[in-house]
């Protein structure tokens, strides 16, 4: 029988079958793929027309050199490495940050790498949810990466709730923020993500009251677990508020030669609300810290009430008990065993014994 070499698997598209002894590259995906918007600003107004990052940049610098002022304005969602590192060679963006912007979970900050600031913003959205005790995730959280360089915005998205395309409308429909430049781009991002923040800490107060309520109401049971979990939602927004702080602090102090003293004011402002809501997180924290520790307190004191209880109920069933096992000797000596009225005498003395110890123990609250 003649033998055949086995051949290697048809490769069709991208869903290539694995073959150890073949080596098999997967075909890149084009940039255009993670590409939400890309759009050319000049003196305030969006250009038509649809611009690959190359082309937008070559139409800025042609317009830059007729003396007027542009932009370019790219916005990507979850890249790959690949893609990253075709946007990152057209803007000239350092390896590190193009790094940070290709793998999520940064923390908040701003670095500078010559005349690009890099900033990493953490969003927030609320997840509604009937009741605390129901909800098995009440915050979810994503990032921005913003590169901003003297004629180029580049953002970088990763997660679903994220989205810019309201705060790219909203700044084409002002043109004089626009006219600013493209830090005015940055500005505007922080400032919608920042507004997040408030908002989200708003609707967490009525989730922090109703725990609050529960734990400290007198007729209901407390359980401990909603408490954990929405103080784990709590930290987790804290994690990602309040380091913004300083990296805002640090943009406008030290970076006065790339932004204007319009939009240092503009910054002041939104780190003046970013304070507020990092401000509101950490009280939401120390709370859930006291109202962990008031219901471990009201759970020991069930349990002592419970164990209270239980002793009582096993002291006046001991009674009935010692005697029951007394009589079931079988001694023919024993008190009474002869007298026609001693059974019912010694179930009436059970009784009575039972009772006072069931006054005894009601009237010092142990039933």
């Amino acid at each position: 029988m003649a033998q055949f070499q086995q051949r290697p698997p048809i490769l069709l598209g991208v869903n290539l079958i694995h073959n150890p002894e073949v080596d098999v590259k997967r075909i890149p995906v084009p940039v255009s793929e993670a590409v939400v918007d890309c759009a050319v600003y000049c003196e305030g107004a969006r250009l038509p027309g649809k611009y690959t990052p190359a082309a937008a940049l070559a139409k800025v610098r042609e317009l830059e050199q007729n003396g007027q002022q542009a932009f370019v304005w790219i916005g990507l969602h979850e890249p790959d490495h690949q893609q990253m590192e075709s946007v990152a060679e057209v803007f000239q963006l350092h390896p590190l940050s193009v790094e940070d912007a290709v793998h999520a979970h940064q923390r908040p900050k701003v670095e500078r790498y010559d005349d690009t600031l890099f900033l990493v913003l953490k969003t927030v959205n609320y997840i509604p949810h009937e009741t605390v005790h129901l909800a098995r995730e009440i915050v979810e959280t994503g990032e921005i990466m913003v590169f901003v360089g003297a004629d180029f915005v580049v953002t970088v998205r990763h997660g679903e709730h994220t989205g810019l395309a309201g705060v790219r409308h909203k700044l084409e429909q002002e043109p004089a923020q626009l006219a600013l430049g493209p830090y005015s781009v940055m500005h505007a991002i922080t400032d919608h993500v920042v507004d997040t923040y408030r908002a989200v800490t708003d609707a967490m107060e009525a989730d922090v009251d109703a725990i609050e309520e529960a734990t400290f109401s007198p007729t209901s049971k407390t359980e401990i677990e909603p408490i954990y979990m929405l103080k784990r939602e709590v930290v987790e927004l804290k994690r990602a508020v309040s380091p913004l702080s300083d990296a805002l602090g640090w943009m406008n102090s030290d970076n006065a030669d790339l932004l204007s003293k319009e939009l240092r004011r503009q910054m002041r402002d939104v780190l003046d609300h970013q304070a507020l809501a990092a401000d509101r997180i950490a009280e939401y924290d120390e709370m859930l810290s006291s109202l962990v520790q008031a219901a471990l307190a009201k759970a020991g004191m069930q349990q002592n009430s419970d164990m209270r209880k239980i002793s009582a109920w096993a002291a006046m069933a001991a009674v009935p008990t010692a005697i029951a096992g007394i009589y079931g000797m079988n001694f023919e000596n024993m008190p009474e065993l002869a007298w026609t009225w001693g059974y019912p005498a010694v179930l009436l003395l059970m009784l009575g014994i039972c009772g006072f110890l069931y006054r005894t123990f009601r009237r010092n609250h142990w039933l």
